[in-house]
């Protein structure tokens, strides 16, 4: 058999339907892989970073020991969010061809703010309109929390296309949508153009499945275990179903993969799937069949059982579950938190290593 004109089975996601592949990281070798298969943008966090630059050291060791010279008075700290930048910008490069092809709309790389801000608003504010100024096609990542949505709507009236994140939930997404809302209508009253801006607002649909599966195992909550692969899903379609209704100007972006039901059932809407390296390969080693699903509901018996069995299902469900003043207290919002703080750490502990290195840790050779 011929294979001449095979596409993959992301590529013939991306070039049968409206739906589009961003990568799950900024390495250069997955976010290659992932362009030949129809990537048209990329997603980063204080983890994946951390990942990139570890993965990646032979790339960064010297430039590390550059930054440490060039800024003798930097902290660990600094030298840690110049190294971000670096980074971030290298992958951005991979991506201009798309962002030039699809105005602004596509070919952008995620760039996250600090997350230890994540209760000031003015202070993800001001990272966020540096972090714009990194490259022409950076999206600037800001957490869905209590101070996070007022963040967002100043960020986009600023100009900044923002990537919202530490998001799972309907009333999330709806907060959201409204914030970048009033930044663009606050763009548009005083003639400031909006043509290039690209927002997407993220549901890390895995996370909210990992939070049930968790509350099932803490509470002794006996369910029909596949209902707990559907959660995110479900969130994910009832907030598209309520963003096509109210035309908002931003797009949903799911993340966060755990299983294939992740990928295979919103194929076909107008959305970013954003995936890792690992679970691309995976998709294109698959027999899983590309078509357009966004639109099937998820099976009535698993919406009942949900609903029915997890209260924080209903919160995550329902338009109104949650005021924002609730978002922080949410349990997937605090874990992921307490993750991206951790590989932040971690990231700054790499930097440190260099700076002060270990005395009692031979040196290699």
């Amino acid at each position: 058999m011929s294979t001449q004109h095979y596409k993959s089975p992301l590529h013939e996601m991306v070039s049968t339907t409206d739906t589009v592949l961003w990568n799950d990281s900024c390495a250069i070798g997955e976010l290659t892989y992932a362009i030949e298969h129809g990537a048209v943008g990329a997603t980063a966090n204080p983890l994946i970073v951390g990942d990139v630059v570890k993965q990646e050291m032979h790339l960064w060791k010297d430039r590390i020991g550059q930054l440490i010279e060039e800024m003798p008075t930097a902290t660990e700290d600094e030298i840690a969010w110049r190294l971000t930048e670096e980074v971030s910008a290298k992958g951005a490069e991979l991506l201009l061809p798309a962002y030039e092809k699809y105005n602004g709309y596509n070919g952008r790389l995620s760039v996250q703010t600090d997350p230890r801000l994540y209760r000031s608003a003015e202070r993800i504010v001001q990272q966020a309109v540096r972090f714009d100024g990194i490259a022409p096609n950076i999206i600037v990542k800001i957490p869905v929390t209590k101070a996070g949505i007022p963040a967002i709507e100043e960020a986009t009236y600023h100009g900044v296309s923002i990537n919202a994140t530490v998001s799972f939930t309907v009333p999330q997404a709806l907060a959201v949508a409204e914030a970048v809302e009033r930044g663009l209508r606050r763009r548009e009253r005083e003639g400031k153009s909006i043509s290039r801006m690209g927002p997407v607002c993220t549901l890390m649909v895995g996370r909210l499945d990992d939070w049930l599966k968790m509350l099932a195992e803490r509470d002794d909550i006996v369910v029909n275990p596949i209902c707990l692969e559907w959660a995110g899903v479900a969130v994910f379609k009832r907030a598209y179903e309520i963003y096509r209704q109210r035309g908002y100007r931003l797009r949903l972006l799911s993340a966060a993969y755990r299983n294939h039901l992740q990928w295979t059932e919103l194929i076909g809407g107008d959305v970013v799937l954003t995936l890792t390296h690992r679970w691309q390969v995976r998709f294109n080693g698959s027999r899983l069949k590309v078509e357009p699903r966004m639109d099937r509901p998820v099976p009535q018996e698993i919406m009942d059982e949900l609903y029915e069995r997890f209260a924080d299902f209903r919160r995550a469900y329902d338009a109104e579950g949650m005021t924002v003043d609730e978002f922080d207290d949410f349990g997937p919002t605090r874990r992921t938190l307490r993750q991206f703080l951790g590989g932040y750490a971690s990231l700054v502990g790499t930097v440190r290593d260099f700076m002060v290195p270990n005395p009692d840790v031979k040196a290699p050779a």
